[in-house]
C-alpha cells in the first residue's frame, strides 16, 4: 500500500533563526570592523586596508562559517560565493565612480547652446557660454549611421551563412571573423589610411566609417551567429514539415526567434565603434563647422572633439571635453533605451495579440 507525501506547508530554505543568521552576520561585520579600526589606528591608504587586511579575513571568516554550518562543500561554497560578490561590487563601484565622475566633471559645460552650437571663432579660452558639440553630435550619428548600413547586414549574412549552411569553407569565414575581433582599432585606422594613399581618397566622413567597419563586423557577426543557434533546431523542422522553403523558414519562423539577440548584436556593435578615437583621427580632418556631407571637407565627432579639446591646458577646454563626454554617455544610453523599448513594445503587442486568439 503507497503512501503519498504531503507537501510541506513551509520550505526547508525558507526557514531560518537568529542562531543560523548570526554568524552570518558576525563574519559579515567582524572583518570590515578590524579593518576600519586597523586602517585608523596606522594611518593606511583604504586600498591597501581593504585589499591587505579586510579582503583576506572576510575570505577566512566566510570560509569557518561556511565549513563550521556545512563541512567542506560549505567551505568552497563560502569562498566562492565571497569572492564573486566583492568583485562584482568593486566592478559596480568602479562604473558608478567613472559615470559620477563624468557627470559631475561634464554638468558645468552643459547648456542649451552647448548642445546646439559649432565650434566656428571659438578657441581653447573661449567662455562656455559660446560654442558646442552640435556639430560633433551630427557627425557622430552620420558616420556611426553610414557605419551600421554596411555593417549589421553583412554581420547578419555572416551569421546566416555560418549557421545555416553546410558549404566547406564555413571555418574559414569564421577564423576571419574572431581574427577581425580582435583587431586593434588603430590598426584598422592605419589600414584604412594606406588605402586612402594609394587609392587617392581625400579624408571625410565616409573614411571614417570605413575605418570603423572592421571594428563593428566582427561584433555583429559573432553575437548574431550565437543567437541563430539558439533558436531550437524543431522549430525549423516543423516549418520545413509543413511544407515552407528553407528561406521562408528562415526569414518567417528562425529569424523572428533571434529577434532579440540580432537586436542585441546590433547595440553591442555600436558600443564597439561610437566611442573609438584612434581610427577617426587618421581617417578624417577635424571641422569646427556642421558639415552633412560624408564625402567632402572634414567632420567632427563626439571622440576627436574630446580629444582635441582634453589636449589643451586650458580650464575652459577641459570642460569642453568633460561635457563632450557626458553627451556620448547620454547619446550612448539614448541609443540603448531605444532601441529596448522599441524591441519590449513588439514583444508585449504580439503577447496582447496571442492572448486576444
Amino acid at each position: 500500500m503507497s503512501q503519498t507525501l504531503s507537501r510541506p506547508k513551509v520550505q526547508p530554505w525558507s526557514q531560518s533563526s537568529v542562531a543560523s543568521v548570526r554568524p552570518l552576520i558576525l563574519a559579515s561585520v567582524l572583518p570590515a570592523v578590524f579593518a576600519a579600526l586597523v586602517g585608523l589606528l596606522a594611518n593606511l591608504d583604504f586600498s591597501v586596508a581593504l585589499l591587505v587586511i579586510f579582503v583576506p579575513l572576510q575570505a577566512l571568516a566566510a570560509g569557518f562559517v561556511g565549513f563550521k554550518t556545512y563541512g567542506k562543500r560549505g567551505l568552497k561554497d563560502a569562498v566562492l560565493i565571497f569572492v564573486t560578490i566583492f568583485f562584482s561590487m568593486m566592478v559596480m563601484v568602479l562604473l558608478t565612480s567613472v559615470l559620477v565622475s563624468v557627470a559631475v566633471a561634464g554638468f558645468s559645460a552643459m547648456s542649451p547652446q552647448f548642445l546646439s552650437q559649432n565650434n566656428v571663432y571659438v578657441s581653447p579660452t573661449t567662455s562656455l557660454e559660446y560654442g558646442g558639440v552640435g556639430h560633433a553630435i551630427l557627425g557622430t550619428l552620420l558616420i556611426v549611421i553610414l557605419t551600421t548600413i554596411a555593417a549589421v547586414p553583412l554581420g547578419i549574412a555572416m551569421a546566416v551563412f555560418l549557421t545555416q549552411s553546410n558549404a566547406k569553407h564555413k571555418g574559414i569565414v569564421r577564423t576571419v571573423t574572431q581574427a577581425l575581433s580582435g583587431l586593434p582599432s588603430v590598426v584598422s585606422g592605419l589600414f584604412i589610411l594606406a588605402i586612402m594613399g594609394f587609392v587617392g581618397i581625400e579624408r571625410s566622413g565616409l573614411t571614417g566609417a570605413l575605418a570603423l567597419f572592421p571594428l563593428m563586423l566582427p561584433t555583429v557577426a559573432r553575437v548574431a551567429e550565437e543567437s541563430l543557434r539558439l533558436v531550437p533546431s524543431d522549430l525549423r523542422l516543423a516549418a520545413l514539415a509543413l511544407g515552407a522553403p528553407n528561406y521562408k523558414a528562415f526569414f518567417q519562423v528562425i529569424l523572428p526567434a533571434a529577434k532579440s539577440g540580432i537586436i542585441t548584436a546590433l547595440l553591442l556593435g555600436l558600443a564597439r565603434i561610437i566611442g573609438e578615437t584612434a581610427p577617426l583621427i587618421l581617417t578624417i580632418n577635424a571641422n569646427n563647422s556642421t558639415n552633412l556631407n560624408p564625402f567632402a571637407e572634414g567632420i567632427a565627432t563626439l571622440p576627436t572633439y574630446i580629444y582635441g579639446f582634453l589636449s589643451s591646458g586650458y580650464s575652459t577646454s577641459q570642460a569642453r571635453a568633460w561635457g563632450a563626454a557626458l553627451v556620448l554617455l547620454l547619446l550612448v544610453a539614448l541609443l540603448f533605451g531605444a532601441a529596448r523599448i522599441m524591441t519590449r513594445q513588439k514583444s508585449l503587442k504580439t503577447k496582447s495579440t496571442k492572448k486576444a486568439k
